[in-house]
Order: C-alpha cells, then sequence, then structure tokens
C-alpha cells in the first residue's frame, strides 16, 4: 500500500473514530434520560460510561513455562515495567438494588447502501464484537455482571449504514444465532424509542432479577 493509499486509511479512520464517538453519546444521552425518571431512578438502574473493572483481565492469564520461555517479557528491560492489559466497554448497564450488570458495546460502522459500492462496508468493528462470545472472556464477563450461566452478559448496538448493508446485516445475524436479542440495529433516522423498547423487552426484567 503506497504513501498516498495509507494517508486516505488514516483519514478514514479519524473520520469512524468521531462518528463513532457520536453513536455512543447518542446511546449515552436515551438511556441517562430514560433513568433519571422517578420510576426508572426508583428501579435503582444507572449507566456508566467507560467502566474500568475489566481493564486488567488478562494480568493473571497462567502461561505454561514453555510459553513464557518463548514470549518476550518487557520486565526483562525494565522491572518496574507496568501496563493495562484488558478490556473496556463503552458501557455498563447497572442495577443498583439486585447487584446486576449488562455490559454494552456501540459499534458505528460505515456501509454497503444506496449509492456506494460493496467495499463501502469495510472495517472490522462488527467482527470485534464477537470476542464477547469466546469462553474465556465470557466466563468473566458473567462473573462481574451476575446474570447467570444461562443468559449472555453483553449487548452490542450496530449504528450508522452498518444497519442497512446486506452482506454485513447477514454475517452479524449469522454469527448471534440462537441469541437474537443481543444485537441491535439502531438505525439513523430511527429515534430512542426502539432502542429502549428493545432493552425494556430483553433486558430490563433480567437486571431487575424477575427471571
Amino acid at each position: 500500500m503506497g504513501t498516498k493509499e495509507l494517508r486516505g486509511r488514516g483519514n478514514w479512520q479519524t473520520d469512524s473514530g468521531a462518528k463513532a464517538g457520536k453513536a455512543e453519546d447518542a446511546f449515552l444521552v436515551a438511556f441517562n434520560r430514560t433513568f433519571q425518571l422517578s420510576e426508572s431512578a426508583n428501579s435503582g438502574f444507572v449507566i456508566e460510561a467507560k467502566p474500568r473493572e475489566l481493564k486488567n483481565i488478562y494480568e493473571n492469564v497462567q502461561l505454561s513455562q514453555e510459553v513464557l520461555d518463548n514470549i518476550y517479557d518487557p520486565k526483562k528491560e525494565n522491572p518496574n515495567k507496568t501496563w493495562t492489559h484488558g478490556i473496556i466497554p463503552d458501557y455498563a448497564i447497572r442495577n443498583l438494588k439486585t447487584g446486576k450488570t449488562l455490559y454494552v458495546e456501540v459499534k458505528r460502522q460505515d456501509g454497503w447502501v444506496e449509492g456506494k459500492e460493496p467495499k463501502a462496508g469495510r472495517g472490522n468493528a462488527h467482527e470485534r464484537s464477537c470476542k464477547f462470545f469466546t469462553p474465556g472472556l465470557l466466563e468473566i464477563l458473567r462473573q462481574h455482571g451476575k446474570l447467570g450461566d444461562d443468559f449472555l452478559p453483553f449487548w452490542v448496538v450496530f449504528r450508522g449504514d452498518i444497519t442497512r448493508d446486506p452482506k454485513r446485516v447477514r454475517e452479524i445475524t449469522l454469527w448471534y444465532a440462537k441469541y437474537p436479542e443481543h444485537f441491535f440495529m439502531w438505525y439513523n433516522n430511527a429515534g430512542e424509542e426502539p432502542l429502549l423498547a428493545h432493552f425494556n423487552q430483553y433486558f430490563r426484567h433480567v437486571l431487575l432479577g424477575e427471571t
């Protein structure tokens, strides 16, 4: 890839990041407004941006001595070297009365829609959301979320043209098979009501402990 292409890629990533931030902000505003209502406040709901309890979950992963002998150890160069190694979801929706938590990722991504070429759907935000299905991470999320072993402790909300991309929508639908309620296509012109209705239908009662 040449210098010109790399420069264009950087601009695309910067623009995409700014749009993603706006999508996250819209999600936060919607739920903050809802949870500040008297009925919701009495139920103990709060939303927290960038929860930090998972920020170092990889630190205590045990590796065999054979693996340790074959990977880079930065502490050999600097014994005081420290780093953060974990995940920080976009949001945690918590119920303070029950101690239950649902982790949320808001993935804003471009897509193939009218007037665009298929390559407009480039990007891997939707692919990165699949990390929550991995056995080890899922176990840790369940420990912190306290929603039980039979319930996925995460919700992924997609925003932008990806929600109408005929290729990406099919990919996501297949990946989330048997768990369709754990992703939501928040269409650009839909407003807050469908988003909040999805939460109320599939997650509210679980966070309240009303199984």
